[in-house]
């Protein structure tokens, strides 16, 4: 592996594969394990936390020789693999963002998200959540919930919730493969069933629950709902219908690439690569502003090292932590990745 001299230390720059964090809410289905090996066979998982810090669920490095540790402690002992561009905001090895894949088995709950100016002075100082989707796939006549389909009031709202009659004021969108939806704060929002997707979003794990259909547990309990901090939160405007921008392909040898998604909080982009030996695969130079992640969501290939030549194989499902000003690297094989930057 290629060590560097970095701030005095001898730190190993090379980009590392993690182990998510697995989390079993009401709503999971089975893909996540039946598809990407994740969990157990045939194992009911909502969301894959694929990169993450939070406390709530920290992802575990199982390449290389910080093997076995979490990603937040190795950051946190060398916070130049974040990069100069986020230095000051990331503190105790924390990222500013979160990168999982849901698997909507059935229609998750109806919910918002703060804006961070509410949630720092609410929430003990946490961030709000800000976040986008990238649909990997979903069934014939799937829908999401996006903001509402007429402009409402708090007490219209509340009234609705307490008649089980809410879901007659808000808006269905339709849901196709590779579709990218924008998610801000306020927007009142629901993953319908059937929807595989990533979400990319703030470090945060704040999500005030409207209404969540009535369900029970395996001890028989309701959820917990969050009304009263939803209704402080909430954009009562109607939501004009997301559409689906047009989207470029940018090409080079071995590779083309499409912009999904930019905003304060981080950069989206895919990358369609097809590239078979050394020669022509991709190659990756890390630049010292920012760390990456890596997420493979379709097809399988390797990653190879470009000075020591030690190769790794890349399946779907996969995510990757590139370290800011780490180790040049090549991907090679027929591989669909998305490449997130802050």
């Amino acid at each position: 592996m290629i060590k560097r001299n970095m701030n005095g230390n001898n730190t190993e720059k090379a980009p590392l594969f993690l182990t998510p964090v697995l989390k079993n809410y009401l709503w999971g289905g089975t893909r996540l394990s039946a598809e990407y090996g994740k969990g157990k066979n045939a194992e009911r998982i909502a969301e894959s936390w694929e990169c993450s810090t939070h406390p709530h669920g920290e992802s575990i490095i199982r390449s290389g020789s910080y093997a076995g540790r979490t990603l937040r402690s190795v950051l946190k002992e060398h916070p130049e693999m974040i990069g100069t561009r986020q230095a000051e905001l990331c503190k105790e090895g924390e990222l500013p963002v979160l990168v999982k894949i849901l698997d909507a088995g059935e229609n998750a709950s109806i919910q918002v998200h703060p804006d961070d100016v509410y949630a720092l002075v609410n929430e003990n100082g946490s961030l709000g959540k800000t976040e986008m989707w990238y649909v990997l796939d979903a069934e014939k006549g799937a829908e999401l919930v996006y903001g509402f389909a007429h402009d409402m009031d708090a007490e219209r709202l509340k009234k609705s919730l307490a008649d089980g009659s809410v879901e007659k004021y808000l808006q269905s969108v339709p849901v196709k493969k590779d579709d990218v939806f924008f998610i801000p704060p306020g927007c009142v929002h629901s993953v319908g069933a059937g929807i595989l997707l990533v979400e990319i979003q703030e470090n945060s794990d704040l999500t005030y629950r409207l209404y969540d259909f009535g369900r029970v547990d395996q001890d028989g309990q309701e959820r917990k709902l969050h009304v009263e901090k939803a209704l402080e939160v909430l954009n009562y405007q109607s939501s004009a219908e997301p559409r689906q921008p047009m989207r470029v392909l940018r090409y080079e040898p071995g590779c083309a690439t499409e912009f999904l998604c930019r905003c304060k909080y981080f950069q989206v982009e895919r990358k369609l690569i097809s590239a078979g030996d050394f020669g022509s695969s991709v190659c990756f130079v890390p630049d010292e502003e920012s760390f990456q992640i890596l997420l493979c969501v379709s097809g399988d290939g390797y990653l190879q090292l470009q000075e020591t030549g030690v190769r790794m194989e890349i399946n779907a499902g996969d995510c990757v932590f590139v370290p800011a000003a780490g180790a040049a690297f090549r991907i090679g094989g027929m591989l669909t990745i998305l490449q997130i930057r802050c």
